[in-house]
């Protein structure tokens, strides 16, 4: 357990479809409280998980559970090391087109009415905007990530690149999962309700409400970019060093786990 106070506290300028939770740093590493039902452990089990993947591990964010005690609560969450080096900075994908164009995308990627020509439309001006020509792979990458573990809060304030301190750009490593994984018990998905009924009512925010549709487009448009490694018992694993959540919590999120593994059989 650690104890953070107000001189700890940080503001993070990104909008959250969720709420905004409790964020702290400290010694170069951030803290997150949970905020709307199990955010914490949603980000360490899918960080753990990608870590049984194609991706290097400098292309994501490792979390770790963690307790935060802030004032006279004591909160479940998770932490994980700053990933900016000195002089960088993170920009949203939407305060970046506010900058340059001064119009917001997500009003502008709504404006098209094909979905793939809305794909199509950030992966180009990304690259005309920040030099990343392979904007296309990263956004397949990420598209799957948030398609396997049902990450509803992937929108435009809450994709980002870091831009470095010699004014270019790179991308930047997935991170802010707390959404994944039906993690909103307070409000959106109750622990009364019957899971698989749940994941059928989950909708995306990218550049439009389906998953499925979301991901074919991007794998269409740039390639099949994420391939990942881990079975069953790798889940249980993770599953059983978890601490301080329900058992039917726990049994929730691998529940989750085995059907996306049933249903995105190809990605492995």
């Amino acid at each position: 357990m650690i104890e953070l106070f107000d001189t700890d506290k940080r503001d993070v300028n990104r909008k959250s479809s969720k709420g905004n939770q409790l964020k702290f740093e400290r010694d170069d590493v951030w803290y997150k409280a949970d905020y709307a039902g199990y955010e914490g452990l949603s980000e360490c089990v899918i960080s753990h998980l990608l870590q049984k993947s194609n991706l290097k591990n400098t292309e994501y964010v490792l979390y770790e559970q963690e307790e935060i005690k802030y004032k006279s609560q004591i909160f479940k969450g998770a932490a994980s090391r700053n990933f900016l080096k000195a002089g960088e900075q993170l920009i949203t994908l939407e305060r970046l087109f506010e900058n340059t164009q001064g119009v917001s995308l997500s009003k502008m990627i709504y404006g098209i009415s094909d979905h793939a020509d809305r794909l199509n439309f950030i992966v180009s001006r990304m690259a005309m905007h920040t030099g990343l020509h392979e904007f296309g792979k990263y956004m397949s990458e990420m598209l799957a990530i948030d398609a396997f573990f049902l990450n509803e809060d992937r929108h435009t304030h809450n994709m980002a690149v870091i831009l470095c301190a010699d004014g270019s750009y790179r991308y930047c490593p997935f991170f802010d999962h707390g959404a994944g994984l039906l993690s909103d018990t307070t409000m959106d998905y109750p622990l009364s309700d019957d899971v698989y009924e749940l994941m059928k009512t989950v909708r995306a925010k990218t550049f439009c409400q389906d998953f499925e549709e979301q991901l074919e487009i991007a794998e269409k448009l740039y390639g099949s970019q994420l391939k990942l490694n881990f079975k069953r018992k790798d889940v249980d694993e993770i599953l059983d060093g978890v601490y301080g959540y329900e058992d039917i919590i726990v049994e929730r999120v691998r529940d989750i786990l085995y059907e996306q593994m049933r249903k995105y059989s190809y990605l492995f």
